[in-house]
């Protein structure tokens, strides 16, 4: 079972306990150093009722530290973060101890992201994967988490803040300006470290950023720096206050 910590592969591991039993079933959860505490509470509370301790798997950076190595900013298009951190050292994990052709692999997404399913499979093979969450009764993640209440388990507390994931602190380079803008109201230092880590690749690598936005059709990168910038001065996200002296907007 690959295990995120999340809402979804709890459930999903619920599903295939009660499927096929717990003798051989694996909870392998990896971790990227900047996962919220709370997280490791919830995920270590879910293995306690499912009755099968957690394996944990880490590549030992962060998702910056991994940026820095490869001299490449992270971004909602390519996360090398991901792949460094999770799929590296969970796929090591299972050439060592499993066989393909005995080893199923469990993912908690559930059925509003079965487009994402054909990708997952393709980038785990040899081994079959299976999405117990994307087969009837289709929860939401409403549901999910009130199951998760009536079992006797807090959900983790990033639901409760408003993140619609719980992982990477909610610090995650895939995310949008809004999600960002929510990090800096719920999370300030979190966001503050990820804006100074993000400046230090752009003194090494030039103007990148992990944001994008467009204007006038041209894309261009745009700093968490900024972001905030615009936010502390009352602008929303996406527009570029004027120029404090010409009255125009900043190029």
């Amino acid at each position: 079972m690959q295990f995120s910590g999340g809402i979804g592969s709890f459930c999903a591991a619920l599903r295939v306990a009660q499927a096929h039993g717990t003798d051989n079933l694996v909870l392998l959860i990896a971790d990227t150093r900047v996962e919220d505490p709370d997280l490791w509470r919830f995920a270590t509370q879910a293995a306690e009722h499912i009755g099968v301790p957690l394996t944990v798997v880490t590549d030992g950076r962060t998702p910056f530290e991994v940026f820095t190595d490869r001299r490449f900013l992270g971004n909602s298009r390519l996360a090398p973060c991901s792949i460094q951190l999770k799929q590296r050292p969970c796929r090591r994990w299972l050439r060592e101890h499993t066989d393909p052709a005995s080893t199923v692999l469990y993912v908690g997404i559930d059925w509003t992201e079965l487009r994402r399913t054909y990708a997952i499979e393709a980038g785990w093979r040899p081994w079959p994967v299976k999405f117990p969450m994307c087969d009837p009764p289709l929860l939401s993640k409403e549901d999910m988490l009130a199951e998760c209440r009536r079992l006797g388990i807090e959900p983790p507390r990033l639901y409760g803040l408003g993140f619609s994931h719980n992982n990477c602190g909610g610090v995650c380079v895939r995310a949008g300006q809004r999600q960002w803008l929510h990090l800096l109201r719920v999370f300030p230092d979190r966001f503050h470290a990820a804006e100074r880590h993000e400046q230090q690749l752009r003194d090494q690598l030039g103007d990148v950023a992990i944001l994008r936005e467009r204007r006038g059709g041209i894309s261009r990168p745009l700093t968490l720096r900024e972001l905030r910038r615009r936010h502390e001065s009352g602008h929303p996200a996406g527009q570029t206050p004027a120029h404090p002296e010409t009255g125009g907007t900043r190029p």
